[in-house]
């Protein structure tokens, strides 16, 4: 059954209790994407991994999950949000247990393989689902939670790493996962309302087998357009930007999802709408999640190495330092603050006043710090004050201005946008850090990629801000030049 507009003008009774159980999901994927890093010494001893198979079994995490966001999403849409939640569970606890008991490199690869195709569903209906069961006014609190539990599983991704390898052997950081599945599992069939899109050919209502077929190509071409495109940033700052490797796959990205975006205009049901990009809203909220994660992604990492190398921290005390970051985002969004201020200065300012603060926060870190953390901590406290206003803002804005049957697909967007985003702040931003420290040393490389990462935030709020405005003009009838 398809959610009705009933429903959705009053809320489930029971949202915030589901909330809360769709983000013990996600917290699960996202911990996943990080807890990794810390094992890395325990698998190259106790599995002989060499260097390119360590980077496989980083990799072959973002580059499924990456790929298949937005065919995860339309499957959400069309087959039932809370099926591709328990198929998602299911998925990404079978991984977890297949990569705490592998016995090789191969195994272990393969695991997690298949747990990105487990994390694309849940990352993906999580926030779709999260859409469907609030109010439109509600909506903004309930998507500043959501992105408040994206920081939390990056801050404690590496701590949980630690304490776990600290007590038990590598396997234990996947098997954790388990216990939390099956409390997962349980309380997805137990309190999540199924929902998903009612397609129909032309204006007579029938069930979704009645109605369009399922976009096959489009989601084919799509998941190796969008893998192809992360395989060809992840392997940029390694083989080099102009190598035969980088170039060729970014070639076949290129042609693919060209070739996709061609297929979605030919065809009555396509799993992502082209249209949506004429909405000022859309392409504004698109343009500016793009410019933050390329500029937060990038200056994070640098980040992770200023901490240790400048600053001479080590990998578990690093990592304790980022924490005011996360814990900032979770205040501010759990105690509901970043919501009534972004409802008070709406979207546009919401945006453009985050990305300012953000950017402020990179400078800080950058230039503030002689020597000591108080630049740092300064830093990372307006990130995070930055980020608790303008992530959800965003994610708010793409969401919005999707149909709600198309929820599913929206979440897809936003997701692919951090990754793509995210793997180019990286790999740009470290390419910077590169260029500059043979000349001018380490830790002038480090100023250099921050400050390029604040450039590229203040640009981002400012355009996000700007297409937002205009799209809210036009919504009001006022005439834009």
């Amino acid at each position: 059954m398809s959610t009705s507009p009933q429903s959705r003008s009053q809320g489930h009774p029971q949202r915030w209790l589901i909330l809360g159980v769709i983000c013990l999901a996600q917290l699960t994927v996202l911990l996943d994407n990080t807890v990794l890093n810390v094992a890395i010494p325990s698998l190259t001893r106790e599995l002989g991994a060499a260097t390119s198979d360590i980077q496989w079994m980083i990799n072959a995490y973002s580059l499924v999950q990456s790929g298949l966001l937005l065919t995860a999403g339309s499957a959400a849409d069309r087959y039932g949000r809370k099926k591709m939640l328990i198929t998602g569970l299911a998925l990404f606890g079978a991984g977890s247990l297949t990569a705490g008991l592998a016995g090789s490199t191969g195994q272990l690869i393969a695991a997690r393989a298949g747990m990105g195709v487990g994390g694309a569903l849940l990352l993906t209906t999580t926030l779709a689902v999260a859409m469907q069961i609030f109010t439109p006014e509600e909506q903004p609190k309930a998507i500043g939670i959501w992105a408040a539990v994206n920081a939390l599983g990056f801050a404690a991704g590496p701590l949980l790493g630690g304490f776990m390898l600290n007590h038990f052997w590598w396997g234990a950081i996947f098997l954790i996962n388990l216990p939390v599945v099956a409390l997962g599992l349980m309380a997805v069939v137990a309190l999540v309302p199924e929902s998903r899109a009612a397609f129909s050919r032309g204006t007579t209502p029938g069930p979704p087998e009645r109605g369009d077929r399922p976009d096959l190509l489009g989601a084919l071409l799509s998941t190796i357009g969008m893998a192809a495109l992360v395989f060809a940033i992840i392997s940029g700052p390694e083989h080099g930007w102009t190598s035969v490797r980088v170039l060729g796959t970014a070639a076949v990205a290129g042609l693919v999802l060209a070739a996709f975006a061609y297929w979605e205009t030919r065809i009555p049901y396509p799993m992502l709408d082209l249209h949506f990009f004429r909405d000022r809203r859309f392409t504004g909220a698109v343009a500016g999640a793009v410019l933050i994660t390329f500029g937060m992604g990038g200056a994070l990492f640098l980040l992770t190495q200023h901490l240790q190398l400048v600053l001479g921290y080590g990998p578990l005390e690093a990592g304790l330092r980022t924490a005011p970051l996360a814990l900032t985002i979770v205040a501010l969004n759990f105690s509901g603050l970043s919501a009534k201020w972004s409802a008070r200065l709406g979207t546009p300012v919401s945006v453009a006043l985050g990305m300012v603060l953000m950017a402020g926060g990179l400078v800080s870190v950058a230039l503030l710090d002689s020597g000591g953390y108080a630049g740092t901590l300064v830093g990372l406290l307006l990130i995070g004050g930055g980020c608790a206003i303008a992530n959800p803002a965003m994610a708010h804005a793409v969401m919005s201005a999707i149909p709600p049957e198309k929820a599913g697909v929206g979440a897809g967007v936003n997701g692919t946008l951090a990754e793509f985003g995210n793997g180019l702040g990286v790999a740009v931003l470290g390419a910077v850090l590169s260029s500059r420290v043979p000349s001018a040393g380490l830790a002038a490389g480090l100023e250099a990629g921050q400050l390029v990462g604040a450039v590229a935030v203040l640009l981002g709020g400012f355009l996000a801000a700007a297409l937002l405005r205009r799209a809210e003009r036009a919504d009001s009838g006022v005439v834009v030049a």
